[in-house]
């Protein structure tokens, strides 16, 4: 076997590249198109079913929102959330106490209304988050 040229060596390595084979004259295909999938339609939901409950993070943001904002007026929402985000973590679990509480209260106020409702309703079905 001959060695090839610099040249030549360069020039086969670049149509591997391009072609993506390393046969030499293979053909490229393109691969069959993604078959498109339809998500199934959901039920319209009632508008008289009870909230949700919250989480102690969203009882705390939307106390210190405002406070955020005021310190940096030109953030956009997605880096308030950030820095929402970040302040939480820092916190302790003494600080975090008066958000878990009201969490708490709200997913027992959630329970008893979602208890009521279901009563009312008759079905026993449980949304999904």
């Amino acid at each position: 076997m001959a060695r090839q040229s610099k040249a030549a060596a360069t020039a086969a390595s670049s149509k591997v590249a391009k072609s993506g084979s390393k046969v030499k004259g293979a053909k490229v295909t393109k691969a069959d198109p993604p078959k498109v999938t339809r998500k199934a339609k959901r039920g319209k939901k009632d508008p008289n079913a009870p909230k949700r409950a919250l989480s102690a993070y969203m009882f705390f943001s939307q106390a210190k929102r405002t406070t955020v904002k005021e310190k940096n007026p030109d953030a956009s929402f997605g880096n308030i959330g950030k820095l929402l985000g970040d302040m939480w973590k820092k916190m302790s679990e003494d600080e975090k106490k008066p958000f878990n509480k009201q969490a708490e209260a709200d997913k027992k106020r959630y329970e008893a209304e979602k208890a009521s409702y279901q009563g009312a309703d008759g079905s026993e079905e449980e949304e999904s988050s």
